[in-house]
């Protein structure tokens, strides 16, 4: 076993065929030379061998090869052969990618080497030409050759060779890299190549001849070859090298499409790249997130790798591997409790969707995730026991919280139960039923992001009960009362509900095809609706701001507008349409809005609104705060159109090259406060520049008063509830606020 044998194994054949060729007596101008494994001196116990006879014009050279030729099959050996002249072979590398790419790899073995060396030569030099051609066609059959095979990470019976993430991965890097156009051949997956190789040895040993495809009865006999505890091990060390390479393998593909786009659009002698700011500190460039100049420097903020990752999946870009590497190496680890921007920009990558696999991997590959989260190690490339999961452990967290997303509308906090999504199994591999175990471990590892002690519980509790609705909807009669209230003791209220519900409904999606169906979908969704009636229902509004701390606002000359680094507050005559003006108004000026209250009261038989505004400013620098508040001024006296800004600065602000978040729609939910008697609209959507402002627009548009309002922006989404003044009971009034608010909700397109 290992790289001492395999080198071993090619002398012996160079020997062997170095002995056959000086037999058949070749004339001048004839060498024989290697390519595949034998080539790169990379032989398994039964490897194949792949020849070629190069020679000058000679003759009789066939003759020659059937000397050397039925040798070879005497021997059983399975054999790739071809006689070629110096032209011959040239032609083939032009026309065949495939076969150009084989043909990087010759090496000689007998016979005037002068031949075989000035070939290789010739054809790496035709190779880097000719890249602009080949490069793409060796995408294509690449990703064809995944679809047909599969990720052998995740396979329970997979080709170490052609699925994705397996040997002929590697070959792909090679021609990238003896293409000029990007280098993936990073120590480690050096050390995971190397990993494979001796996985196949074993195997072949195990199966007493060639073969790629590792069964699940070869695990122990080839773990014992390798000297690892057992088949789980073997299966763990595979899944996390397979996806080393297929990473790699991605990224170098990425690197060679955009080297072949620049190249046929002569963008190589174009000017300086365009770099448009999508988050503090953070950058896109050619499609790919990078870090700001401003970032680099010699003190780096611990936060800075979780806010790059989140603005990359929020905007559906790549991290750059230059930013991944300098964050490994220059961001100093998060402190416990983790800072406010880490908690705010983890819930956003949370919340991306689709888009959090491909980034989460990313930062994985780079060790950044066991930066942020150092009990992620543990579970790294887990194999699962349960042939039902698709995934190894880690990647079915991260593909359940992906497809939580679909769900986000369903639940009032999208941003536990993402969290929820990311920690519901963080027990496996411990002893004991991993519900039960895994609370302590995922409520520590919230503590330390630094969630308050009521959000530590409701995280405890998705995670101790993440089963509780599939197991009792398929296991219990649901027509028993017993059945229900066990439940609903359990669950305590309807917010609890839905983030179990919804949970339940991605840990299924996550899993695989087998662990959800249409009949179990009903089973759950009739639980949910009994669970429900039984429990105590009813939304109670947030406390109201405490207007003690706006009292020299609202007591002095009007608008008054207050700013702070992460707060803007402006105190004005209530009116219709307050809301909005103030968060078009932050909008404008590159001003996230994280969220937002509102409080009414009366000063002299007047009504003055407080909005107060918490903000995330998109820019290093933050806004100049003279223009705002002029601006402010402007937009609450009517005298900036503050709708054809917005739009304007949108179109001009969306970065280019990214993938749109694919999300659910926009819900409305209405409800009524007992407490007050307050109508409640709350908004369910996807996160959006100028959200905020459209909605309330909407809103004052449609006629509504906006007493106050909770603004929350939770991961990639968020959940308004805007305490609508008046009756609300009459139908087709609700129909149509609904209808303009959902209208307001969907993303806006260039």
């Amino acid at each position: 076993m290992g790289a001492a044998a395999r080198e071993e194994r090619a002398a012996a054949f160079d020997a062997w065929l170095g002995e056959l060729f000086h037999q058949a007596q070749p004339p001048p101008g004839v060498a024989l030379a290697a390519l595949g494994g034998l080539g790169r001196r990379e032989c398994a116990p039964y490897s194949d061998l792949d020849l070629m006879i190069l020679h000058t014009g000679v003759a009789d050279v066939g003759s020659v090869a059937e000397r050397i030729w039925y040798p070879v099959w005497d021997a059983g050996l399975t054999l790739d052969h071809s006689v070629r002249t110096h032209d011959e072979a040239l032609a083939v590398g032009r026309e065949d990618t495939k076969a150009a790419l084989g043909l990087l790899d010759i090496r000689h073995v007998a016979g005037e080497e002068q031949l075989t060396n000035r070939l290789r030569d010739v054809v790496r030099e035709q190779w880097r030409a000719l890249a602009r051609q080949h490069l793409p066609v060796l995408r294509e059959l690449t990703t064809q050759r995944w679809r047909t095979q599969g990720e052998l990470a995740f396979l329970l019976d997979g080709d170490l060779k052609e699925a994705r993430g397996g040997l002929r991965d590697v070959r792909v890097l090679r021609g990238v890299a003896f293409a000029q156009v990007a280098d993936a051949w990073r120590p480690q997956v050096r050390a995971g190549y190397t990993r494979l190789l001796d996985v196949r040895d074993g195997l072949h040993v195990v199966a007493g001849r060639r073969r790629d495809r590792l069964f699940v009865q070869d695990l122990d006999d080839v773990a014992a070859l390798l000297g690892l505890p057992g088949p789980e091990a073997l299966r763990r060390r595979i899944a996390d090298d397979a996806r080393t390479i297929a990473y790699a393998v991605d990224d170098a593909l990425r690197a060679a499409e955009r080297w072949v786009a620049a190249q046929r659009h002569g963008r190589h002698r174009a000017g300086p790249a365009v770099r448009t700011p999508v988050a503090p500190d953070v950058v896109a460039q050619d499609g790919e997130v990078v870090l700001a100049r401003a970032a680099v420097g010699p003190v780096v903020d611990p936060t800075l790798s979780v806010r790059v990752a989140a603005a990359a999946a929020r905007h559906g870009l790549r991290i750059s591997p230059g930013t991944l590497e300098w964050l490994a190496r220059h961001c100093p680890p998060l402190p416990r409790p983790w800072p406010e921007p880490a908690r705010t920009a983890f819930a956003q990558l949370l919340g991306a969707g689709p888009m959090l696999v491909s980034t989460w991997e990313a930062c994985d590959r780079y060790g950044l995730v066991t930066a942020w989260l150092p009990e992620w190690a543990r579970i790294r490339s887990a194999p699962q026991h349960n042939p039902v999961h698709r995934f190894t452990l880690d990647r079915h967290l991260i593909e359940a919280v992906a497809a939580a997303a679909r769900y986000a509308r369903d639940v009032a906090r999208p941003d536990l139960l993402f969290l929820g999504a990311l920690l519901h199994d963080i027990g496996k591999g411990l002893h004991g039923d991993h519900s039960v175990v895994g609370v302590d471990v995922a409520t520590g590892i919230v503590e330390a992001i630094g969630l308050p002690p009521e959000d530590v519980a409701a995280i405890g509790r998705l995670v101790r009960w993440h089963l509780l609705l599939p197991e009792v909807a398929t296991r219990r009669d649901l027509g028993d009362p017993q059945t229900v209230r066990h439940v609903a003791d359990i669950v305590g209220d309807v917010e609890t509900l839905e983030l179990l519900h919804a949970l339940s409904k991605a840990d299924a999606v996550a899993t695989g095809p087998a662990a959800w169906s249409a009949w179990k979908e009903r089973l759950v969704a009739d639980l949910v609706v009994r669970v429900r009636a039984a429990l105590v229902t009813g939304t109670v509004a947030p406390p109201p701001a405490n207007p003690a701390r706006w009292s020299s606002l609202v007591t002095g000359p009007l608008p008054a507008i207050e700013i702070t680094p992460d707060r803007v507050t402006v105190a004005a005559r209530d009116r219709i349409g307050l809301l909005a003006s103030v968060a078009g108004c932050l909008t404008l000026h590159r001003l996230d809005v994280v969220s937002a209250d509102t409080a009414t009261s009366t000063v002299d038989g007047d009504a003055v609104t407080v909005v107060s505004c918490r903000v995330q400013p998109r820019d290093v620098a933050g806004p100049d705060r003279q223009r705002l508040v002029v601006d402010l001024t402007r937009a609450l006296a009517g005298e900036l159109d503050v709708n054809a800004a917005l739009a304007a600065r949108v179109r001009s602000t969306r970065p280019r090259g990214g993938t749109e978040r694919e999300a659910p729609p926009p819900r409305v939910v209405w409800a009524v406060d007992r407490a007050t008697d307050a109508t409640i609209l709350e908004l369910r959507a996807a996160d959006d520049a100028g959200l905020l402002y459209r909605v309330a627009h909407a809103l004052e548009l449609a006629g509504a008063h906006i007493r106050a309002a909770r603004i929350s922006t939770l991961g990639s989404d968020v959940v308004d509830a805007f305490y609508l003044v008046g009756d609300w009971s009459s139908a087709p009034e609700r129909a149509a606020v609904e209808r303009a608010v959902l209208a307001a909700a969907l993303p806006v397109l260039d």
